[in-house]
């Protein structure tokens, strides 16, 4: 079970070495350990067992939050692109809306407000592309 535990060693890598980690670790392991002897015990092999326990364990981010640990800095890189990205969204919105209102206010006969929108939504495009970027790169 020496993967279980390189794995586990693995996900808590920059995390602050302490206590707490320490037992959140050893844990992770425990539960790891008796869902393999589990899947041994249901008929699969022990190679088999280890990957889709490893396979199925989640996310280390929701782990991470409970223990409310600093964020990595890769993982605060993207909450910021995802903020960033939401603030665009809204933003573009309300811009759209103003120039809609202008356009209906005082000139109803002309619709002009398609030409600056298609400025406007380059904005939240160009955001997503960065959360984008940022997600890749936090997989690498």
């Amino acid at each position: 079970m020496k993967r279980l535990t390189v794995f586990t060693n693995k996900l808590f890598e920059g995390m602050p070495e302490g206590g707490e980690t320490e037992k959140v670790k050893e844990e992770i392991i425990r539960d790891l350990e008796e869902k393999v002897s589990d899947l041994i015990e249901e008929g699969k092999t022990e190679e088999d067992a280890i990957n889709k326990v490893i396979v199925e364990f989640g996310d280390i981010e929701e782990i991470k939050r409970e223990m409310d640990l600093p964020q990595t800095p890769k993982d605060r890189k993207q909450e910021l692109a995802r903020l960033n990205f939401g603030f665009s969204l809204w933003g573009s919105c309300l811009i759209v809306a103003l120039v809609v209102f202008v356009n209906f206010y005082y000139t109803p006969h002309v619709i002009w407000f398609i030409y600056p929108s298609f400025g406007i939504a380059w904005w939240p495009l160009s955001m997503f592309y960065h959360l984008h970027r940022k997600k890749l790169e936090n997989r690498s």
